[in-house]
């Protein structure tokens, strides 16, 4: 169908991405590249076409009765606690996330932002932003492409990710709350920096930001060593976020224990 062609998903014009060996192009990457050095994330606003924003909503919406809705208890590392360590460590600091998920496989092909994940422009795009000789789509069948929902109540918590970048687009915010907040960089590869991530675990601010991610952006982040979280969710609008699954190696796929805490099931 013509009107799921790129040119009506994306904004071409500001950002040409169709054309990665062009002068703004080039430019588009280099502001990528420059805001994922300094922040380890970079926004790029109206990346959607309002008319592609609005359809994308509308799918989502329909499908959102077949919801996972999960309740998940845990550290900001999102590894198994730690016990030896002392009580106030961040390792063993707990809360709950709250949220939904809608899973690859639920999501027809028809629906628009199907279309652009799916689109080689994109992930062309992508792998050049994040300065990786290659991006590959995720192999598995749910964990590929998610939509995040989020109702009245929901709260994802403070944690770091386990991958090295997450691509998002958002689709709808919520009446109240929602925001994503995170303290850029506040460990690296040769300190944890415990005692900052502690601070922050008991209402400590200190560097914290607000991304502005308004409906129809594109964000692309590196949450391996920043820390983030989004805030309570208030209101009778739901939070909707594209989650577009890419990696660097070829097949990977997710493991049935996240798949099951994910989505509730291991297969279709």
């Amino acid at each position: 169908m013509e009107e799921l062609s790129p040119s009506y998903l994306v904004d071409l014009i500001k950002y040409p991405i169709a054309d990665l060996s062009a002068p703004k192009a080039k430019e588009l990457l280099a502001h990528c590249q420059d805001r994922l050095q300094s922040m380890g994330c970079c926004v790029l606003p109206g990346f959607l076409k309002s008319e592609a924003t609005v359809r994308m909503v509308e799918e989502a919406k329909a499908i959102v009765p077949q919801t996972y809705w999960s309740t998940v208890e845990g550290n900001p590392y999102l590894e198994p606690e730690n016990a030896t360590l002392p009580e106030d460590h961040p390792h063993r600091s707990k809360e709950t996330t709250k949220l939904g998920a809608l899973a690859y496989d639920q999501i027809p092909a028809h629906h628009a932002i199907r279309k652009l994940y799916e689109w080689d422009g994109l992930i062309a795009f992508l792998a050049a932003a994040l300065g990786k000789e290659k991006l590959f789509r995720y192999a598995d069948p749910m964990g590929a492409l998610n939509v995040a929902v989020m109702k009245d109540g929901d709260y994802l918590r403070w944690h770091f990710d386990q991958t090295d970048f997450v691509t998002s687009i958002t689709l709808q915010d919520a009446d109240e709350g929602g925001d994503f907040e995170c303290v850029p960089k506040i460990r690296n590869p040769e300190a944890e920096n415990y005692d900052r991530v502690k601070a922050l675990l008991k209402g400590d601010r200190t560097g914290v930001v607000k991304l502005e991610m308004d409906p129809g952006a594109l964000v692309l982040f590196q949450g391996r060593y920043t820390i983030h979280r989004v805030t309570p969710i208030q209101g009778k609008a739901l939070r909707l976020v594209a989650l577009l699954g890419y990696d660097t190696k070829p097949g990977v796929v997710s493991s049935e224990h996240l798949r099951t805490m994910r989505y509730g099931r291991t297969a279709k």
